[in-house]
């Protein structure tokens, strides 16, 4: 996994490409996640967001990019089907940290609470990775799965986009800035973690 210090190097080009290139950056990220999602939103916001009135813009371009990345998850579930997916799972499961038992648990709590696991699992990482891909193999419905991804992608993706720019805009000692990312990243990251696993039990 690529250090949070290497990211500016990494995203300093897509200034030239403007909202399609954090699009097809978010998009990315889904597809290969070896960048930490929050470590790339904080330096897109740093170094690519040029004025606060582009914000909103930037927001809306990742959390696009977001979605498209989970839909094509989403559309090699589908593809794959249950036994299939269950096989792939099987051999390749280890390389994403998803064993079998994790994997069916996941698969089962889709047949309840569809839109609600959708929208938290954007905001878990690692899970909000390859959540899509359960979701197409029971083949849940296109757009509650497109329009729960989008609204769990959005509550990700745009504090901290926000706080990229808040840090680059601020004063505030860089060492200081750095911690208090990190300590409220960790609490978001478990308090959804929970209430993940809360809205999966009762599935």
């Amino acid at each position: 996994m690529i250090d949070l210090p290497d990211l500016p190097g990494l995203v300093s080009d897509l200034a030239g490409w403007g909202l399609f290139g954090l699009t097809m950056c978010a998009a990315v990220e889904k597809l290969l996640p070896i960048v930490p999602s929050y470590g790339m939103l904080i330096v897109l916001g740093m170094f690519v967001v040029p004025n606060f009135a582009a914000l909103p813009w930037a927001v809306a371009a990742t959390t696009a990019g977001s979605t498209l990345g989970s839909l094509i998850w989403y559309a090699v579930g589908r593809w794959f089907g249950p036994q299939r997916a269950e096989a792939l799972v099987q051999n390749a499961g280890c390389y994403l940290s998803l064993r079998v038992e994790k994997y069916r648990q996941i698969a089962g709590s889709y047949h309840r609470n569809q839109f609600w696991i959708s929208v938290i699992a954007q905001i878990i990482p690692l899970v909000r990775v390859y959540m899509a891909f359960p979701a197409g193999v029971v083949a849940i419905p296109l757009m509650r799965f497109a329009m729960a991804t989008f609204v769990g992608a959005l509550a990700w993706n745009a504090p901290f986009l926000a706080l990229g720019y808040g840090l680059r805009e601020s004063r505030v000692d860089p060492s200081t800035a750095a911690s208090t990312a990190i300590i409220g990243i960790v609490v978001v990251e478990v308090v959804f973690a929970l209430a993940f696993r809360l809205i999966r039990r009762r599935a």
